[in-house]
């Protein structure tokens, strides 16, 4: 299906790593990378999704979504992730993505300058470059999402992500994608219960994905979660963490807010 929203958001991304990439000396970006993640704990939030006996969250500070709109453009960086650290969540997503959701790698470096959580680089990443790019503004993780790559783009991006020691939220939607995922050695398997090509969203979508997960991935359920009752019985079913990040973003009280549902 084309003129969806993914491809319209693919194709923007797309055109931005193609202007940066010629702006830049790719080699020197590479080397700073390397330099910068061989300061870096290795693999820190795969650790920190693995712990069993705990509600594992991750915590996103997000601005705005296309479904949504503005969803909080007055609460900064700094103070959010500092309360989400406080209120015991296990990793931090930061949205990068400028046109859609009003983020920035500025606002990724903020939050590594605020806090000692493992950090994931969240946005519509389409080539190796821009895993370099989060490395340096101190993300542990990426996300890459199936519907945007295809299975040889994807290889080569978790290659790209396992040699800097980061790691990698390989996101599906369906059980085509699950398979590609588990194809290429994923990790941690990231489902979307919101469809990216009509913005639907539907628990359902996590509640039928797990049936099929592969057996040594991490399993982390994303969009559309609201409560702890949510949680648990997404926990009960075999999810290793919880991204969350509209609830929290409204709340008011990041910290209160995220403690409640953890």
């Amino acid at each position: 299906m084309k003129g969806t929203f993914l491809d319209k958001v693919i194709e923007e991304s797309r055109k931005r790593v193609a202007v940066r990439s010629r702006e830049t000396d790719m080699r020197k970006v590479r080397g700073e990378a390397e330099v910068i993640r061989g300061k870096a704990a290795p693999h820190a939030f795969y650790a920190a999704i693995a712990r069993a006996g705990r509600i594992n969250i991750i915590a996103e500070f997000k601005r705005a979504s296309p479904s949504k709109g503005v969803i909080n453009d007055r609460i900064g960086v700094c103070e959010t992730v500092q309360a989400y650290e406080r209120g015991g969540a296990a990793a931090i997503s930061v949205l990068t993505e400028p046109e859609h959701f009003k983020g920035s790698l500025d606002d990724l470096a903020i939050a590594r300058a605020s806090v000692s959580l493992p950090l994931l680089r969240k946005d519509f990443l389409v080539d190796e470059y821009q895993i370099h790019e989060a490395a340096i503004c101190g993300a542990d993780a990426v996300l890459l999402i199936v519907a945007a790559l295809s299975e040889v783009e994807l290889q080569r991006m978790l290659a790209t992500a396992d040699g800097l020691g980061m790691d990698a939220i390989v996101e599906v939607h369906t059980a085509e994608e699950l398979m590609m995922a588990n194809n290429v050695g994923a990790k941690i398997v990231g489902v979307n219960n919101r469809d990216l090509q009509t913005l639907a969203v539907s628990l359902d979508v996590a509640r039928n994905l797990i049936k099929e997960r592969p057996g040594n991935a991490l399993m982390i359920a994303e969009s559309g979660l609201s409560s702890r009752s949510e949680i648990d019985e997404l926990r009960s079913l075999g999810y290793d963490g919880f991204l969350i990040g509209e609830t929290l973003m409204r709340s008011g009280d990041p910290a209160a807010a995220l403690e409640e549902l953890a």
